[in-house]
């Protein structure tokens, strides 16, 4: 069965943007982006809530932008044939390989992981990760953990949410600084 992975940089206080609304501190250095083009070949299909799916919006034609570097060129060949599913009460329409969720979240992932396919299932953007959280949907958290912090924001973890015990499956520590943990959930 497929897995349903969240992913994303966090502060090392616990936030995915911060009071400002800004993630600049997120910019990857080449050794993180390498990471992030790996582990998204490992994905079958991303799950995005709207504004993640709008953050992402500029991947689909940034392969026409003559200042791209390889890596970015690679990641944009990866990322913009990727099926996504956006979550969404107020687009009416998506782009390139999107479409927007025909159900409630616990059914497009109970959907997806019946069908025949590859790759894990990956879940992008805090409040539809809170919403998969709270349903028991999460097998694995993987967080890129900046050093910074940046005193509030929208948090990586949802508030409220019931005990998750976890198993560390992965550390990495880049020259940046930065740290890669993977824990999947214990069951």
């Amino acid at each position: 069965m497929r897995s349903v992975t969240y992913s994303m940089g966090v502060s090392l206080d616990g936030y995915i943007v911060g009071p400002d609304g800004g993630f600049d501190w997120t910019a990857p250095d080449e050794q993180v982006f390498r990471f992030w083009i790996d582990e998204i070949r490992g994905v079958g299909v991303h799950l995005l809530g709207r504004r993640l799916y709008e953050t992402m919006l500029y991947w689909e034609t940034a392969d026409q932008d003559p200042s791209l570097d390889d890596a970015e060129r690679e990641w944009a060949a990866l990322w913009n044939p990727l099926p996504k599913v956006v979550f969404s009460t107020t687009l009416s329409a998506v782009q390139g390989t999107a479409r927007l969720a025909s159900g409630g979240l616990a059914e497009e992932i109970e959907r997806l992981r019946a069908e025949p396919g590859e790759g894990d299932i990956a879940i992008g953007g805090a409040t539809l990760a809170a919403e998969a959280a709270a349903l028991g949907l999460i097998d694995e958290y993987r967080a890129m953990v900046y050093p910074v912090l940046v005193g509030g924001g929208i948090p990586f973890f949802p508030r409220h949410e019931r005990r998750v015990d976890l198993e560390l499956v992965e550390t990495r520590t880049f020259s940046s600084r930065v740290v890669y943990l993977g824990y999947r959930v214990a069951r």
